[in-house]
């Protein structure tokens, strides 16, 4: 089967670390079956990968890739890809992906948990339904589990362009919320205001009125303005930090306004099954900046380590 995978790590250069070749099919333990992908795509999860960081050392190839949408048993699915779960609703331990325990899912034929698997929305296409389960499971838990969002309630999302952003910009809107969004590039500004954002603006600016909810991906750039920008009472919702993971805090801030900062990885299963119901319901359509051939996966693993993506960076493997 073809598949893409890393076998020398290399922190300098990971887009050069990923290979794409033929690779023996894995078999399936007990209580797993077989999936015969259509779609995946890239997370920055997959970029620490290639660089060797939060892995264990292995011998041979590891497939990469944590989504995953495809055919199991004559049905259309999408993959959960966490490992594994808990009855107390949280990830344990801390979000173990399936390759990080050598079952990667950027591959023509691979091996899950049969109560991993979610049936696909007839309305998405493979690569819509392959962006559903690392970004936009995490932008899911951010809003819902860990903010609680409203209908009326403003959410300010930091940094969009990326899967998580993107994610979360469209299913806040999808909840009845406000949104505003913040990046640097004016291209990604009007992408995002035609998503539905109400207002766009350049990173760091100052905002017309102040969040309820931040969704902060980015860290340190942007992390003091998150927190000028939130409402007294507000909460600010942390998965990521694309630019370091190290922030100042405006402790005066934080406790005069009773800020509240939460972090967020991943989500549950059921989390999940809700996730797909809601985009399903709502008749979302995750963003997908562009589509390639899985032999060309190098092409969108370069353009996410360049930050040039809007939306999710897919590959396909039909």
């Amino acid at each position: 089967m073809r598949a893409a995978h890393v076998l020398t790590p290399c922190a300098d250069d990971p887009v050069g670390a990923l290979r794409v070749g033929d690779l023996d099919a894995p078999a399936a333990p007990p209580g797993w079956v077989d999936v015969d992908v259509r779609a995946g795509a890239l997370n920055m999860h997959d970029l620490w990968t290639l660089r060797g960081v939060g892995t264990a050392p292995h011998d041979g190839p590891r497939v990469i890739g944590s989504d995953a949408a495809g055919v199991a048993g004559g049905r259309d699915v999408i993959v959960y890809p966490v490992l594994p779960t808990a009855p107390n609703g949280r990830t344990v331990p801390h979000a173990t992906l399936l390759p990080d325990v050598g079952y990667g899912v950027l591959a023509e034929r691979i091996v899950v948990p049969a109560a991993h698997l979610v049936p696909k929305p007839a309305g998405l296409s493979w690569a819509e339904a392959a962006s559903l389960p690392t970004a936009w499971l995490t932008a899911y838990r951010m809003l819902f589990t860990r903010a609680a969002v409203a209908p009326g309630q403003v959410v300010l999302v930091q940094g969009a362009g990326g899967g998580v952003a993107t994610a979360a910009l469209s299913l806040a809107v999808a909840a009845g919320a406000t949104v505003m969004v913040t990046s640097r590039s004016p291209a990604k500004r009007e992408r995002a205001l035609a998503l539905g954002a109400a207002v766009a603006l350049d990173s760091g600016a100052r905002t017309p009125e102040l969040a309820d909810i931040v969704v902060e991906t980015v860290g340190p750039a942007t992390f003091a303005h998150s927190t000028r920008a939130t409402r007294a009472g507000g909460t600010i919702v942390v998965c990521g930090g694309t630019s370091g993971f190290t922030a100042d805090l405006d402790l005066p801030r934080l406790f005069a306004r009773e800020i509240s900062v939460r972090g967020a990885t991943m989500g549950t299963l059921d989390e999940f099954v809700a996730l797909v119901g809601f985009v399903d319901t709502h008749r979302v359509r995750p963003a997908v900046d562009s589509v390639v051939d899985l032999a060309d996966i190098r092409v969108q693993a370069g353009r996410m380590l360049a930050g040039a993506g809007f939306g999710k960076l897919c590959v396909s493997l039909t």
